[in-house]
């Protein structure tokens, strides 16, 4: 027999090598955050959601879409679509979907567990329309289904697990019900479920989440208390139950996907025409058709008969701004001071800003409305009457029909902006109208989307920086691809600060030395739509090899601009 010692010694190495493997797979920084279903800064919000300041917050129910089918609450009260009573529901938890279309006073759903003495677990039951009550399928049941019956049965958490069990004598019915979620639903009526006849299977049993305890060194601690085994980190599946466990992933396991955010998903979730990445890699059409001539790929399940189609179905009707989109360019690129000419429509949110001079004096962004994003360093609030904004200017000598000129209405500098250490460089600047209710600008200038999370694109992504080249005269607009860099705090140390952003290239060749001050530097998610990363803010050393641009990082700032424009003006999506 061996010592006590030893044993105590294996159990410890044990622990380390579990412990270790959830170190290998999370990034520690990110799960300090306590990011849940709920952070918009890594998920999508539903659609009877919004974003605000990081949180998928609930909507009041006339904020979602009218049209939709007809669902019933548990209170008996219909509502105009499923958005609508979810809305209601996220607001009040006191009602739950029922069924489809409009209210009938028979109708009921009721789920409950066997034996009825356990308080947390049990064999689990649906008895729908008085019809008598029937067990739940064990076959292929996973903690999806289990955390969606758990938050049924009034456990908020979930389940702790979920067990396959074999009929015994008091449970020997021939049939079953075969339930499928998505995981996010409330109320397993929400779910598919198709009843199997002549069942000879396994039953469901669930372990819903009860008391609180402290985890072991071997379990990942949820952002909900709950806790599970660290192997289940990074699997593409919901274990937590608020999905703490799969948005900070620094690599994710087999039958999963890893979205360019640090989040894992399933990889049943690619290439079903709906985007559960933040940059839509998941629905990329080179994977997405590569996907296509596999054998074997399937979905969801049954989403034709759960209210997963009908969520789909709103988010295709809520409201989408049109930015950062534009006709792809085939005419051959000339070569201008480690960059390239820009052509007619290629960077149509670039702007110029000139002084009462005609002197041109910085770059800045049309981001929606009459509104203009740029470096705030470039404005002086005592002579706003001296500026001028020109729209879609190739050329500072070559007029064409598109461009425009307008004057300033206001300025909005960042009110914590420091000229010394360029810290929160950027500022709004409004255009003025020509007439009461007319629109800026007319032409073909199409504003660049705003991201709302910081965790969109990192280090590695290639991006496009644009502005005019002041060494020549007239002023010629002008790209070049840069790299997001991760090692800028290492370069220029306490210089560089919360909300900066750098890029370079590794010969240095494309910079931001002259002309381009306050001008765009846009990343593009994997359906080529364009997103304004950074400001163009200072830099050293131009031209050099190790002395990247510094950037205003834009989505650090996304609610400081959405409090000034509105959020409807620059959320490309329902954030």
């Amino acid at each position: 027999m061996k010592p006590l010692s030893f044993l105590l010694l294996n159990l410890c190495l044990s622990f380390s090598i579990l412990g270790h493997k959830q170190e290998v797979y999370l990034v520690e920084e990110c799960v300090r955050n306590n990011y849940t279903e709920n952070s918009c800064n890594k998920v999508f919000c539903q659609p009877w959601q919004k974003c605000v300041y990081g949180s998928c917050l609930c909507k009041i129910p006339y904020q979602c879409p009218k049209n939709g089918t007809s669902v019933c609450a548990t209170n008996k009260i219909t509502f105009r679509n499923y958005c609508q009573l979810k809305s209601y529901e996220c607001q009040h938890k006191t009602v739950r979907f029922l069924s489809r279309g409009n209210c009938n006073p028979q109708d009921s759903f009721v789920i409950s567990l066997d034996p009825r003495t356990a308080t947390t677990e049990g064999l689990l039951q649906v008895e729908v329309n008085h019809s008598g009550k029937i067990f739940v399928c064990g076959n292929d049941l996973s903690i999806n289904e289990a955390n969606v019956a758990c938050r049924h049965l009034g456990f908020p958490e979930g389940a702790d697990g979920k067990e396959s069990i074999e009929p015994d004598g008091h449970s020997h019915s021939l049939e079953c019900l075969k339930a499928t979620c998505r995981g996010t639903e409330t109320s397993l009526a929400e779910c598919a479920l198709t009843r199997l006849n002549q069942f000879n299977g396994k039953l469901a049993k669930v372990i819903c989440h009860g008391n609180h305890r402290e985890c072991s060194s071997r379990e990942f601690h949820c952002v909900n208390e709950k806790c599970i085994n660290s192997n289940k980190v990074c699997n593409g599946i919901n274990d937590c139950g608020d999905l703490s466990d799969e948005l900070c992933c620094k690599a994710c396991k087999e039958e999963s996907f890893r979205c360019n955010s640090d989040v894992c998903i399933p990889n049943k979730y690619l290439c079903n025409n709906e985007m559960d990445c933040l940059t839509g890699e998941d629905e990329n059409p080179q994977l997405c058709n590569k996907a296509a001539n596999e054998p074997g790929r399937e979905g969801i399940g049954h989403a034709e008969e759960s209210m997963d189609k009908e969520r789909k179905k709103i988010k295709t009707l809520l409201p989408q701004l049109h930015c950062g989109v534009v006709i792809p360019i085939r005419t051959r690129k000339k070569r201008m001071l480690g960059g390239y000419a820009a052509a007619q429509n290629e960077y149509p949110w670039h702007v110029a800003i000139f002084n009462q001079l005609g002197s041109l004096l910085c770059s800045g962004v049309y981001i929606g409305g009459c509104w203009v994003l740029t470096a705030a360093q470039c404005i002086n609030l005592h002579n706003i009457q001296d500026y001028k904004i020109w729209t879609m200017m190739l050329n500072s000598l070559m007029f064409n029909l598109d461009m425009e000129t307008f004057r300033l209405n206001r300025v909005i500098i960042h009110e914590y902006y420091n000229s010394q250490t360029n810290e929160n460089d950027i500022a709004l600047v409004e255009m003025k109208t020509r007439s009461p209710g007319s629109s800026c600008p007319t032409s073909n200038v199409v504003p660049i989307c705003i991201p709302w999370s910081q965790y969109m694109f990192k280090s590695g992504q290639q991006c496009k920086v644009s502005g005019y080249d002041g060494l020549r005269n007239p002023f010629v607009l002008n790209w070049g691809y840069a790299d997001l860099m991760r090692n800028c705090s290492e370069i220029y140390k306490e210089r560089y600060l919360t909300g900066m952003e750098c890029a370079g290239t590794p010969d240095g060749l494309v910079d931001v030395c002259t002309g381009v001050l306050g001008g765009p530097l846009v990343c593009y998610d994997a359906n080529n739509v364009g997103y304004l990363w950074g400001i163009v803010s200072w830099g050293e050393n131009c031209d050099r090899k190790g002395h990247p641009a510094v950037y205003t990082k834009v989505a650090h700032y996304f609610d400081w601009i959405a409090r000034h424009t509105g959020v409807s003006v620059i959320s490309r999506y329902n954030v």
